[in-house]
């Protein structure tokens, strides 16, 4: 079964700018997308309208955040959100439950310039690892999308200047590392330790993507006992058309 997670920085721009062609070629049993940008009465397109199992969570504002799941597999069940409405308006969580895991596609708040959203940052980070903690303790989780952290040092072009930058500030990246220890794995850097130069995200300014610029801030997390399964977790940089690429894990029958 292979998985794809995708912030594709509006989906209508995305899908103007070849996204069916470049996803067909992932091969993806179920598609996650981040920051959809639309709801689903924006969006009359055909490849969309050929999966499926569809589950949107739009933002309540307009032309904001939201995700949005695609399945060739058929979901025990859906949700929309944590159940705790001050977080839940943005669009930022939605879950579907299959036989052996519930899968959860994440757009985690972003802090802003000069941290000015860091404190509902922490509480959000606090309140989805309750969420997906409570899921856990039923049946394993796979949580992935744009969570907004680079979380190590080998996991950002410039670690040095960015110390105090919305994704790479100490706060983030210890609410990053309770999440982990909460019982999860972070599927890329359990695969590739050792492996530097992989960026999911880089910036439109000063040509970035071309000079490889970037941060790993998109991510597929799996319970531990789910680990063994994974075959691979790969970063796709080749497909364009966002400022984030896909990301991707392939789990064993």
């Amino acid at each position: 079964m292979k998985l794809v997670s995708w912030n594709v920085n509006g989906l209508r721009a995305a899908l103007g700018k070849g996204m069916q062609e470049q996803l067909d070629s992932l091969n993806a049993d179920v598609l996650c997308l981040q920051e959809i940008k639309a709801r689903p009465e924006q969006v009359a397109d055909l490849w969309l309208a050929s999966w499926p199992h569809a589950l949107w969570n739009p933002a309540e504002r307009p032309g904001y955040s939201g995700v949005l799941i695609l399945s060739k597999v058929q979901p025990l069940s859906t949700s929309r959100g944590i159940g705790v409405p001050e977080h839940d308006s943005e669009g930022r969580v939605a879950t579907m439950e299959f036989p052996d895991f519930f899968l959860v596609c994440c757009y985690t708040p972003n802090s802003q310039n000069e941290l000015a959203r860091l404190p509902y940052r922490q509480e959000w980070d606090a309140a989805f690892r309750e969420y997906v903690g409570n899921l856990a303790s039923t049946k394993p989780v796979i949580f992935c999308g744009d969570l907004n952290v680079a979380h190590q040092e080998i996991d950002i072009a410039r670690p040095d200047s960015n110390h105090f930058s919305a994704g790479f500030s100490d706060e983030e990246r210890a609410g990053f590392t309770q999440l982990l220890q909460a019982g999860f794995a972070d599927t890329f850097r359990r695969l590739h330790p050792d492996t530097k130069d992989a960026y999911s995200w880089w910036s439109f300014r000063g040509g970035a993507r071309a000079r490889n610029v970037g941060w790993r801030i998109d991510y597929f997390c799996v319970s531990e006992s789910l680990l063994p399964r994974v075959q691979s977790a790969e970063i796709h940089p080749n497909i364009t058309g966002s400022d984030h690429c896909p990301v991707s894990i392939t789990l064993e029958a």
